[in-house]
């Protein structure tokens, strides 16, 4: 086998413009989720509106990219508001099921033929890179190490998504510091004690979704910057993988969500080179591309015994965890 190959794929995931999206998106689930005790399992619903939102606004209404951006949180809070109203009174289950029709209802409207004049359908949208494009302060050429080497357009997609993780971690961090974050680790551990309080349960759900609901668009973008928005990519197995990502850096805590997008990504990229190429050595009675498909099966069983042993994730504490009742 070629391993130098297989990490040199592996360590390139580590900065890939994905790994980056799925910080942000991961970051917003642990808002929903580690800290409000939403189950909420519509995040593609969020990262698939605030892609839309910046290439329709670019292609069909020629607003500059960073115009774009600023769609795309509002539209980020529109959705959380229409899917907060009538559901956050939910809990448990009931919510989940809920969050993951409405993240389908998104996604099979972008790809319904009814709105093909903006969304292109089924074909998705590409061609709205030249103005964020414009603006890389970078000089033309490739930099980096190794794997780590990247043209001036790459740098450029890679540096604004971290900057932007940087400042969701900021924010998340001074937001779970202070008094409106105390309360919302409350409601996770206990809704009706906080309500005796006089706190209005409902109001800081609705705040926390949005909040979250903004920092799973921008992720939604980061991931559409340097390639094309297909309505195929914003199926729920989407939200699953970016749960197994927070899962796995752990859901409560600053930085579990960032190491766990990069956990996940390279462990991905890891397997997916390993697999194919065990089987076209003849040690996996499967063909080379069901090899790689396996992939999924050894996450997902690494996902169980997780949250099975490990519920807090890698960097979570057990008392700062609590399953949803």
């Amino acid at each position: 086998m070629d391993w130098g190959q297989i990490l040199n794929n592996t360590a390139s995931f580590i900065l890939s413009p994905e790994t980056i999206g799925f910080m942000l998106a991961a970051i917003g689930l642990s808002i929903h989720f580690g800290y409000a005790g939403l189950l909420n399992f519509g995040m593609a619903g969020f990262m698939a509106i605030g892609a839309y939102s910046y290439a329709i606004s670019i292609l069909s209404f020629g607003l500059p990219w960073y115009v774009a951006m600023m769609v795309s949180i509002v539209g980020a809070v529109v959705f959380a508001v229409l899917l907060g109203i009538p559901t956050l009174r939910l809990r448990g289950d009931y919510l989940a099921i809920v969050t993951i029709a409405a993240a389908e209802i998104v996604r099979l409207l972008f790809q319904s033929q009814i709105f093909d004049e903006w969304t292109n359908s089924a074909d998705g949208l590409g061609g709205y890179h030249a103005g964020f494009r414009a603006a890389n302060p970078l000089p033309a050429g490739s930099y980096g190490i190794g794997p780590w080497t990247y043209t001036e357009t790459g740098w450029w997609v890679r540096i604004f998504g971290l900057l932007l993780v940087v400042l969701a971690v900021l924010v998340t961090w001074m937001l779970m510091r202070s008094p409106w974050g105390r309360v919302l680790k409350g409601i996770r551990e206990d809704e009706d004690a906080v309500r005796s309080l006089g706190k209005n349960v409902f109001l800081y759900k609705m705040q926390a979704l949005i909040i979250g609901g903004v920092f799973g668009a921008l992720g939604g973008v980061v991931i559409a910057l340097p390639a094309a928005v297909i309505p195929q990519y914003y199926l729920p197995s989407l939200t699953f993988f970016v749960w197994t990502a927070l899962l796995l850096g752990g859901a409560a805590t600053i930085f579990g969500p960032v190491l766990g997008a990069v956990l996940y990504w390279a462990l991905m990229a890891f397997l997916a080179g390993v697999l194919p190429q065990m089987a076209t050595e003849g040690w996996l009675p499967l063909t080379p591309t069901n090899a790689g498909n396996l992939r999924f099966i050894v996450v997902g069983v690494a996902l169980m015994l997780l949250v099975a042993f490990r519920p807090q994730g890698i960097l979570g504490k057990k008392k700062e965890m609590t399953f949803v009742k």
